[in-house]
């Protein structure tokens, strides 16, 4: 395990530089940069601003002094928010956005797994394909799409409930809402499919004819092991969503680090899409271990080769 974990971060570690690497100069190929969009200042403004943050330097000499103050944690000063580090942009908007994601995630969960073993078992009846129904539909639809009919539905047709803000718990129902149909829909058909393989295996009919209960028998028994698929892909979307999902926070207005992400690109802010960047591709490799490590946690009989 010890020998596994090692590799492994070994592993993220160089999948971390691969990506601010690739991010970096695909960045600087784009034509165009921070401040030309910036019409009222004059070339002159423009040149010293460059000097200040050293972008008139050549493009290798900016990328080894980006790395060799990344590896020390200075992400660099924003381009466009003067004043303000990379670092304390990240962090700021960051827990907005776990907020978020982690409430989307655990709905996801909490509605998704049950529904999936309920199709399963009643596999071939009216329930089971109305279940099939809806989670297809879920996967089909893009998030968009809920956002825009949630927010004229329940918005503005009904007025129940906000569409745009944080600022109460009513705030989170169209947001939370919009993120996790589409996982509740996938983890529901992974959980049905996975659930349906288990449930053929010689140990359930065993302990079935040993008069172990069809309620202990699936959710003792069945339950660990068809959830592992569950993991590995709850591991990778767990990153994704506390990160932030750049279109239902740009929709409904939310102050969350996936909208900071959209303006930097527009803004064509180099360091904070550098920062967010990284710090996106770190979460989801270290999710991705985590989960590989839990996988032998759950399953003993998983090599870690």
């Amino acid at each position: 395990m010890g020998k596994y974990i090692l590799k492994r971060v070994g592993a993220a570690i160089l999948t971390i530089f691969l990506v601010a690497t690739i991010t970096f100069f695909l960045m600087n190929l784009v034509p165009g940069g921070p401040f030309v969009a910036e019409k009222s200042i004059s070339e002159q403004a423009q040149q010293a601003l460059r000097e200040k943050f050293g972008l008139d330097k050549p493009l290798i000499v900016q990328y080894k002094n980006y790395m060799v103050n990344a590896l020390h944690g200075d992400l660099g000063l924003s381009l466009k928010q003067r004043g303000r580090d990379v670092t304390d942009i990240i962090f700021s908007k960051f827990p907005i956005s776990a907020r978020l994601g982690g409430i989307s995630v655990l709905v996801a969960l909490l509605i998704g797994i049950p529904l999936g073993c309920v199709a399963a078992v009643n596999r071939g009846k009216w329930l089971d394909n109305f279940i099939i129904v809806i989670a297809t539909g879920g996967i089909a639809v893009p998030s968009f799409v809920i956002c825009t009919v949630g927010m004229y539905v329940f918005g503005v047709h009904l007025g129940w409930l906000p569409t745009f803000g944080l600022t109460s718990p009513l705030h989170y129902i169209l947001p939370v809402f919009a993120l996790s149909f589409y996982p509740t829909a996938y983890i529901t058909r992974l959980m049905r499919s996975s659930m349906l393989d288990v449930i053929g295996q010689d140990y359930i009919r065993t302990s079935r004819a040993k008069g172990v209960s069809q309620f202990l028998s699936l959710f003792k028994h069945a339950l660990r092991n068809a959830i592992l698929p569950v993991i590995t892909y709850v591991g990778p979307l767990l990153a994704y969503t506390l990160t932030g999902s750049f279109i239902v926070e740009k929709i409904f207005v939310i102050p969350g680090l996936g909208g900071q992400f959209v303006s930097s690109i527009m803004n064509r802010d180099y360091t904070v899409i550098m920062g967010t960047t990284i710090f996106l591709a770190t979460l989801v490799i270290v999710m991705n271990t985590l989960v590989d490590i839990v996988y032998k946690l759950i399953d003993p009989r998983i090599q870690l080769n």
